[in-house]
């Protein structure tokens, strides 16, 4: 395993629900990173960001770690859960409410 995915393995265990992003939450630098936020900040369950354009090991590395080839990536205790277009799926259905509350 590279530095990188060892990086993110570590990044991912350490934080019950965390979001690779670009930008950050208060200055996201893309429009789905921008939803994932939103979805997130409207859910107010508590939630890690890392801002993947200031890495670019871990921007190439996380696509590999998940097999996703998209930015962003969510990720609730340890499990990949998708992108914006999943998290808005999963959202609208209330299955991103239940999978949060059942992890908080």
């Amino acid at each position: 395993m590279s530095d990188a995915q060892e990086r993110i393995a570590d990044i991912v265990r350490k934080n019950d629900v965390v979001l690779f992003m670009k930008g950050t939450p208060l200055f996201p630098q893309c429009g789905f990173s921008s939803r994932a936020v939103a979805i997130l900040d409207r859910l107010e369950k508590p939630y890690e960001t890392v801002d993947v354009l200031q890495d670019p090991e871990i921007r190439r590395g996380i696509k590999e770690y998940s097999d996703w080839p998209t930015i962003p990536q969510l990720y609730v205790k340890g499990e990949f859960v998708g992108g914006s277009d999943i998290m808005m799926e999963m959202f609208e259905s209330g299955e991103l409410q239940e999978l949060l509350s059942a992890n908080a």
